[in-house]
């Protein structure tokens, strides 16, 4: 088995695969990756068992055959080389030679049949989404999925896809953010919990791709196909909490203000908060919003005014600091709305603009209790 191909462009792909192997694996076969040579195409897998992802690569060969490679040792290796054709010769002593312009490296391989395959996908629904659409989808909800062992289901995002669009979800129980498109449509209704792991990875792959993504899904797995890589990976198994039922309808309490001096004034406030609930205060009257924090441990506080646009009544409602800035952080729009009603329901984010047509984004977050 012999094959030649780019260092550059081999290094570029095996990173990308990278990301799916774990630091610690149960089974040692999974510290490889697996090459699977058949003439000029060479396909190459990573694989945690849960997750499988697969790249197609153009290579100069006439051969065919399979071998699992230690993938720590090939990356570090390739990262050193400047661009240049490497040459890569499976030997008889179980090694693999790769030849450079300016010297030779012999690596041990594993027998490829060892590999667990790649999970086949039997009644498959499927759904084509653009790949810029998709990373954006998962951008704007994965930083609002749990962390809970305990809470399986909230730890990814859920994935709603019907015959009038698609809405994608993520909640912690203390922060929800709800994405959703009108103007891409599933040819049926269907629903699954994808796994935070494999959408990081695509996200990371996908952000300014405009190719198509197909999905297909059943059960108890999801694949994504686009360009020349294949993703595979277990769903999340469960039922997904009633979201709708915790977004608050009626909200006659509207701020509207600036997200990036709103983001700053939270951020230079929320320094001066008790480091433990992370507290800060809005007070609103009239047109004026003001944000304080205070650790009475150390006799620290802070307090900001701000101009806002604000109609209802005259409210003080308490959040956690982290949370409202990490959702004032993910948002792109130069103006937010906060919508409330009473200080202990929860609050709904929006952007005013920067929409494309039939997207919307909704982010919930819950109050704290403030100690008057």
């Amino acid at each position: 088995m012999k094959f030649i191909v780019s260092s550059t462009y081999l290094l570029k792909q095996l990173q990308v695969l990278g990301g799916v192997i774990n630091n610690s694996n149960t089974l040692p076969i999974l510290d490889n990756f697996l090459f699977e040579l058949n003439n000029s195409e060479l396909i190459i897998s990573a694989s945690d068992l849960e997750t499988t992802m697969s790249a197609k690569l153009e290579v100069e060969s006439d051969n065919s055959g399979n071998i699992a490679v230690p993938a720590r040792l090939l990356l570090e290796t390739l990262k050193t080389f400047p661009e240049q054709p490497l040459t890569f010769v499976v030997e008889d002593n179980n090694t693999i030679e790769i030849s450079s312009n300016h010297g030779k490296y012999a690596l041990a391989y594993a027998d490829g049949n060892e590999f667990p395959k790649a999970v086949s996908l039997d009644d498959a629904t499927s759904t084509t989404i653009t790949g810029d659409i998709l990373a954006t989808a998962i951008s704007k909800t994965i930083f609002a999925a749990g962390n809970d062992d305990l809470r399986p289901v909230m730890s990814g995002v859920f994935f709603q896809f019907s015959t009038e669009g698609l809405t994608f979800v993520a909640t912690d129980a203390h922060k929800l953010v709800k994405y959703s498109r009108e103007d891409v449509k599933a040819g049926q209704t269907t629903e699954f919990i994808m796994p935070k792991k494999p959408l990081n990875l695509l996200k990371g792959i996908l952000a300014a791709s405009d190719d198509d993504v197909t999905i297909e899904y059943n059960d108890s797995n999801a694949k994504f196909t686009f360009e020349n890589t294949v993703l595979i990976c277990r769903l999340i198994d469960g039922k997904y909490p009633n979201y709708e039922a915790v977004i608050p309808k009626e909200n006659p309490n509207r701020l509207v203000i600036d997200r990036m001096q709103f983001l700053n004034s939270v951020r230079r406030v929320s320094i001066f908060s008790n480091k433990t609930t992370h507290q800060i205060r809005l007070k609103i009257a009239g047109a004026e919003l003001n944000i304080s924090a205070e650790d009475i441990d150390y006799s620290n506080k802070a307090e900001e005014r701000l101009t806002c646009d604000y109609q209802g009544d005259d409210l003080q409602i308490g959040f956690n600091s982290r949370f409202l800035t990490e959702m004032l952080n993910n948002l792109t729009s130069s103006e937010v709305q906060l919508e409330m009603s009473l200080p202990n329901r929860a609050g709904i984010l929006t952007p005013v603009d920067g929409l494309d047509e039939g997207e919307q984004v909704t982010m919930l977050v819950m109050p704290v209790m403030l100690n008057s």
